[in-house]
């Protein structure tokens, strides 16, 4: 069982009401680049994230807009800018620590909603058939590099009709297999 595995570097993702606020009124997202997921983009537009410790300048904006904002960072990134970011899967920032975003009209102070994402599988419910998977189900997932070969335990399957299959993993996920660009990893359920 293969599934394409690819980087998912630093981004926010932010609600309308957000985006107001640090690009003006009524302000719509440019997008630059489709993602692997249907109706995903990568924007023109960036943001600085501050945290106690620091600052990361031109973190990208993903789009569309969300009910809520979110920053998705590695633990690399949140350490370095002071923040103790729990893993959590995408949309589960509940408790969460916070941090500031500076767009060119304004600046937002969020209450919560800085994670370092779960590594996860997207699934259509066609190829979680295909590959005997559910919804919420954990995995492995082994990949195979020149030198750095590993297996990912912890890997949540999340499964809808939205979705294409893809596994997603950070930076330091990525680094740490010694991975260049986009690979296949093998799904040992």
């Amino acid at each position: 069982m293969k599934v394409m595995v690819e980087t998912s570097a630093r981004h926010v993702h932010l609600s309308q009401e957000d985006l107001d606020t640090l690009f003006g009124k009524g302000y719509r997202l440019t997008n630059k680049k489709d993602l692997s997921q249907p109706g995903q983009f990568a924007c023109e537009e960036r943001v600085s994230v501050i945290g106690p410790k620091g600052e990361m300048k031109g973190v990208s904006i993903l789009g569309p807009v969300r009910p809520a904002s979110q920053v998705e960072l590695s633990l690399t990134d949140a350490r370095k800018i002071g923040i103790a970011a729990p893993i959590r899967e995408s949309g589960d920032i509940a408790g969460t620590p916070g941090c500031k975003l500076v767009g060119p009209a304004g600046e937002v102070e969020l209450k919560e909603g800085v994670i370092a994402a779960k590594r996860h599988i997207h699934l259509d419910p066609a190829a979680a058939e295909k590959f005997s998977l559910n919804d919420k189900q954990v995995v492995c997932v082994k990949l195979e590099s020149d030198g750095r070969s590993l297996t990912f335990g912890d890997v949540v399957v999340r499964v809808s009709p939205k979705f294409a299959p893809a596994m997603h993993i950070d930076t330091d996920e990525s680094n740490a297999a010694g991975l260049k660009g986009t690979v296949d990893g093998e799904i040992l359920a």
